[in-house]
């Protein structure tokens, strides 16, 4: 049975994958381009290629991560000039902006167990043998987490598992009081400040977060130095603004934190945490968890410690004390231009952010080199005589870690133009050894798949879409591994947030792309001091392959997109994708009102509590009210009219370029179609996120939610803005597809 079915599988996919290669190699169109329009555009790209030299990466990481350099260090600044200088250096039109933003450092840092035991934690992340920039300490930002508020509180530990709503739903189960309670999370399941936020909901008065060896340690390899993964005293820093809101500077929402800008007092910045919230790493938190009292928690829960895990309630008893510097500090974000030829003011961005927690050799200094070796490289080309007919503009921002601060601020700074001119935006971040990963926005997915056909992995001589596609086809399922079989195109994913994207794609509707490579490099050094040029070049991308690899995919990216004809902008794939979340969110309230009708009759006729261990604490549900039908009609209509349009433009754009006379005028309306995906009311109670179709959930954090307003209204069990959702969506693809409409016209 198991022979056969490996048989079938192994069948379909070197049959696909031949299809695929074929496609791939036979096709010498890009799209945008005229015939001829391609083959110099793929002469390009190869002259490109031939000039990138790994050994500029190396070179570029080991100068940059020397030193910490946190936001208000002094090496960051000095970082910023060093990009300054190189791009300049490439004929690039270069300059820094400098914004002032919040940001707190810890001046107090206390935790400590009082009963059944006394313990102190170290809250310390000592240097380890062979990697010297570990030993940087006085030069370190302590372990903390950033935007956390002050706090001195006392109290019982609950552990709460991940943190998250359902979480929280579980302890209810299990009749966990919880107010006046301190949570004791792990990392994962959830962006890190989705976990004191939901414990704030149900009145926890403080929050500590852990690094579990399940996660990120032992249980998935050997720890560092001997390997890539967390050690018992590695301590994951970050950020904890409740970004779901917004993203940026907490005193200055929707503008530029300039010098002069006005800003909040900060007890009434909404995104800062409610109640305190610290970082440890597991050798602290194990004393903790060691003690903890009440019921065993259930198996989904339980870490790789030697332990048994408890919910705990009673015991152990912690005090911990937090105070902050709440200073202002400068920023310096890097913007160096190369202007277009013939339609300067429609602008191709790309981006990558330069701070880091400490050090930051993977996150984000890995993908930072990469960009700098593709900038050079495209320097090259200008000198050489070539110029693109868009402007090209690189970016490499500041203050990523603490919020999107640097992005933001220069969105929020610069949004008329942006709004104007801003074509596409791609953003990179970390960098690491595997498979090429893109999400982004949809309209884009067929041009993505178009560049990633034609880069080759340089482990495997595939191509990197090849090698992606047989990572999904292996590790996915009957119905994931019958679409690719059948699709064309590779899906792309869908963006929420956690990197530079957020602004320009979620505030202001500008095209966006997040691309990157991983999967073959651990994960252990995250936020960690162990984060160093001497960890990524041991287990991260030893020889910067993939670094040279990124640099070809995004270079190649940022030239069709500069170069083209007419921008490469298609539907069909985005209707496509919309098709299915249209689905999704229909089946989910039928699935809704079918678990709920179960859950009420289970509990309507004792079957519920039947099966409950007496001798253990179970609290029975509040029975839920009844899951009404909903109109989708609006929704599927619009879907339909989508459809159609994009049919339209495939047909009237199928085999052509538009005529020269026309192009720019083509461009401004295909520019405007992510635009018009955004609605200026925002989403439901965080209006700084307005689009309609892509955002980070309120829950999730880095997540995304796709028909946000949609979704989280049936999620959260609000009807009538569920129903009121459904009509702002509907007009949103309405006005979508008419400006489809109007691009078709144009051919």
């Amino acid at each position: 049975m198991k022979r056969t079915f490996l048989r079938v599988v192994v069948v379909l996919f070197v049959s696909s994958a031949m299809f695929a290669q074929s496609l791939s190699l036979g096709d010498s169109r890009i799209m945008g381009f005229t015939s001829s329009g391609a083959a110099d555009q793929r002469a390009l790209e190869a002259k490109f290629d031939s000039g990138l030299n790994a050994g500029n990466l190396r070179e570029w990481m080991k100068r940059l991560s020397l030193r910490p350099h946190h936001v208000g260090s002094k090496y960051d600044k000095e970082n910023a000039e060093f990009i300054a200088s190189l791009y300049k250096s490439w004929g690039f039109d270069t300059q820094i902006e400098r914004f002032d933003v919040l940001f707190p450092t810890p001046k107090t840092r206390l935790v400590e167990m009082t009963a059944p035991e006394k313990f102190t934690m170290k809250l310390v992340e000592p240097p380890v043998t062979g990697d010297e920039s570990s030993k940087q300490q006085k030069e370190q930002l302590p372990t903390y987490n950033a935007y956390s508020v002050d706090g001195d509180v006392t109290g019982p530990v609950v552990y709460v598992n991940y943190g998250r709503p359902e979480d929280f739903e579980t302890l209810e189960r299990n009749g966990i009081d919880l107010k006046g309670k301190i949570a004791l999370s792990r990392y994962g399941g959830a962006w890190r400040g989705i976990k004191p936020k939901v414990a704030a909901e149900h009145g926890m008065i403080a929050c500590i977060i852990y690094s579990d060896p399940r996660d990120d340690g032992y249980f998935q390899g050997d720890v560092y130095p001997k390997g890539a993964y967390r050690n018992e005293n590695g301590v994951q820093r970050g950020s904890v603004m409740d970004m779901p809101l917004y993203p940026g500077d907490p005193l200055t929402k929707n503008v530029g934190a300039t010098k002069d800008a006005k800003r909040l007092d900060r007890r009434n910045a909404e995104t800062l945490t409610k109640i305190p919230v610290l970082p440890v790493s597991y050798s602290d938190a194990q004393p903790l968890l060691r003690n903890l009292d009440g019921a065993v928690v259930p198996p989904a829960w339980r870490g790789a410690l030697p332990l048994t895990y408890h919910f705990g309630g009673s015991s152990p008893t912690v005090h911990l004390k937090l105070a902050f510097n709440w200073d202002i500090k400068p920023i310096y974000d890097v913007i160096a231009k190369l202007k277009g030829s013939e339609r300067p003011d429609e602008w191709i961005i790309r981006g990558n952010h330069h701070d880091a927690w400490v050090n930051g050799a993977d996150d984000p200094i890995s993908g930072q080199v990469a960009m700098l070796e593709e900038a050079r490289n495209i320097g090259m080309l200008a000198k050489s005589g070539w110029k693109p007919k868009r402007t090209i503009v690189y970016c490499s921002w500041d203050g990523e870690e603490e919020g999107l601060l640097g992005s933001t601020e220069w969105v929020e700074a610069h949004a008329d133009e942006l709004t104007r001119k801003a074509a596409v935006y791609i953003n990179t971040d970390s960098n690491g050894r595997g498979f090429l990963g893109i999400g982004g926005s949809h309209t884009l997915e067929k041009f993505a798949n178009e560049v990633s056909r034609g880069v080759a992995d340089p482990e495997t001589k595939m191509s990197v879409w090849q090698r992606s596609r047989a990572q999904q086809f292996v590790n996915g399922n009957a119905e994931e591994r019958k679409e690719l079989a059948e699709r064309q195109d590779l899906r792309i994913d869908a963006l929420g947030s956690g990197s530079d994207f957020t602004p320009f794609l979620q505030h202001l509707g500008i095209a966006s792309m997040n691309i990157g490579f991983g999967g073959e490099d651990g994960g252990g050094s995250y936020h960690s001091i162990y984060d160093s040029f001497e960890h990524y070049t041991r287990f991260g991308d030893p020889n910067f392959q993939y670094g040279v690899t990124l640099a070809m995919v995004c270079g190649h990216s940022v030239l069709r997109l500069a170069n083209a004809d007419t921008l490469p902008f298609e539907f069909s794939n985005f209707a496509d994708t919309i098709g299915t979340y249209v689905k999704e969110v229909t089946k989910l309230t039928d699935t809704m009102r079918e678990e709920t009708n179960e859950l009420n009759k289970s509990i309507a006729d004792g079957s519920l509590k039947a099966v409950q261990d007496p001798t253990k604490t179970f609290v029975m549900p509040t029975p839920k009210g009844d899951v009404p039908k909903l109109d989708f009609e609006p929704l599927h209509r619009a879907l339909k009219r989508l459809k159609e349009s994009a049919a339209d433009y495939q047909t009237a754009s199928a085999g052509r370029i538009a005529p020269a006379g026309v192009q720019k005028q083509l461009d401004e309306i295909l520019i405007n179609t992510e635009r018009s995906l955004t609605d200026n009311a925002g989403l439901p109670r965080r209006d700084w996120f307005r689009h309609q179709i892509y955002a980070p959930g309120f829950y999730t954090g880095y997540g995304v939610k796709t028909l946000p307003g949609v979704r989280e209204a049936i999620e959260q069990r609000n009807w009538n803005e569920a129903s009121e959702q459904i009509r702002v969506v509907s007009r949103t693809l309405e006005n979508f597809a008419d400006e489809i409409d109007r691009a078709a016209k144009i051919y």
